[in-house]
């Protein structure tokens, strides 16, 4: 397990090793690359989260949450935080850093005084469904878009 976990903001100095982060092969129809994320949160300040995953100085991946949007489109108000993206590196998957990521997002969005992190998954057996389920997530019945959504109440 891990030893020194911590979250890092994209940065000039860390950002060529950012894009070149890639999942294992085979998953890349599960998670977008980390430099289209970075491309949709350049739109968004302040609603969109981009942090790198180190263990100590080794990068081993990437998250992207989302705060306070408003999923509701019709006149009432249904305002969700959650976990946008994540990727875990290729050769550091099984390793507890996806645990950690959920737990940190989870963490942002207790301090901005939400009670509740939002996620969305491709459906599967190749899908995350199993981990996310495992960390006590629960399916809403909703989809986004091709994606089974699920919420994590955070006491």
């Amino acid at each position: 397990m891990a030893t020194a976990l911590r979250l890092a903001e994209i940065t000039p100095d860390n950002f060529d090793a950012a894009i070149a982060l890639e999942v294992r092969p085979g998953q890349g129809h599960l998670v977008a690359p980390v430099v289209k994320s970075l491309a949709e949160a350049y739109p968004h300040p302040g609603v969109a989260w981009p942090r790198l995953i180190f263990d100590g100085d080794r990068l081993v991946g990437f998250l992207m949450a989302f705060f306070d949007i408003d999923f509701a489109g019709d006149g009432t108000t249904d305002i969700r935080s959650g976990l946008w993206r994540l990727n875990i590196a290729a050769g550091e998957q099984g390793r507890g850093y996806g645990r950690f990521a959920v737990r940190a997002v989870a963490a942002e969005i207790k301090r901005r005084g939400g009670g509740r992190l939002t996620a969305s998954w491709h459906p599967g057996d190749d899908g995350p469904e199993d981990f996310y389920l495992r960390l006590g997530f629960r399916l809403t019945g909703e989809m986004s878009g091709d994606q089974r959504v699920g919420e994590l109440e955070l006491a």
